[in-house]
């Protein structure tokens, strides 16, 4: 992909909308909504990285009540011509073909490697990725096994959804979500995911969500591990020009 003159290329992740309650996830989608308007005056394209809710299922016929102005606005940025991608999370791992069929938002459930004018990306949303995590890992292999999802749309969405939300909550273990800290070069993973990567292929930026910590970090030579932050604490983003990677605050 090349960058036009003045065009820039917009990162976002983690919203988590819908939590805790839809009542008070309203007002961050009021916000995110307003920066979606503001962005596409100048975007070649727009990354979201997963979590954009915190609870999703699609059921053959049926999907979560709620997020409509977040979905109208998408559609509107789309049917004007502007890419949209969206790579699922940790919470929104169910998501199949609505996005794709409804939106025209290809939906990706693992990392993708870009090219935008000379600088490589490899993007994802992160869960799973590196050392350690291995209990979710492993319950992650359940919640993707096409059995446990087919037993799963048996429930009445009603009860499915109301139980998925509750779990997505309460059990980190389910969640995948971390501590919210900074735990240092040698122990943040995807800092050492992006630093095994690097062993055999070179990229310049590595494009995560999943930690809710905005970061730069260099890990090799012109190679930076980018994490974009939240839109519950922080409201950060990532754009990039066509030279330069930067996290900004909404």
């Amino acid at each position: 992909m090349q960058l036009p003159n003045n065009k820039k290329i917009y990162f976002a992740s983690d919203q988590h909308f819908g939590a805790p309650t839809p009542e008070l996830s309203f007002p961050r989608e009021q916000k995110f909504v307003a920066w979606l308007d503001e962005v596409k005056g100048d975007a070649e394209a727009i990354f979201l990285l997963g979590d954009l809710f915190d609870f999703w299922f699609e059921y053959k016929t049926v999907v979560p009540k709620g997020f409509i102005r977040i979905l109208g606005k998408l559609a509107e940025i789309r049917d004007s011509g502007i890419p949209v991608y969206f790579f699922v999370g940790n919470h929104d791992l169910w998501m199949e073909d609505y996005f794709q069929k409804e939106l025209n938002i290809p939906v990706f459930h693992d990392n993708q490697e870009y090219t935008f004018g000379d600088k490589t990306f490899l993007i994802g949303h992160g869960d799973g990725k590196g050392p350690g995590d291995l209990g979710y890992k492993r319950m992650k292999k359940i919640f993707t096994n096409p059995f446990f999802k087919w037993l799963f749309r048996w429930l009445h969405p009603d009860i499915g959804v109301k139980l998925a939300q509750y779990l997505s909550v309460k059990n980190k273990l389910i969640s995948g979500d971390e501590d919210v800290t900074f735990l240092g070069e040698d122990n943040e993973w995807l800092i050492l995911y992006s630093k095994r990567k690097l062993e055999t292929k070179h990229y310049n930026y590595f494009i995560f969500g999943h930690r809710h910590l905005p970061m730069k970090v260099t890990v090799g030579e012109n190679a930076e591990y980018v994490n974009l932050g939240d839109w519950i604490t922080y409201f950060t983003y990532g754009v990039f020009d066509g030279e330069t990677f930067e996290i900004k605050k909404y």
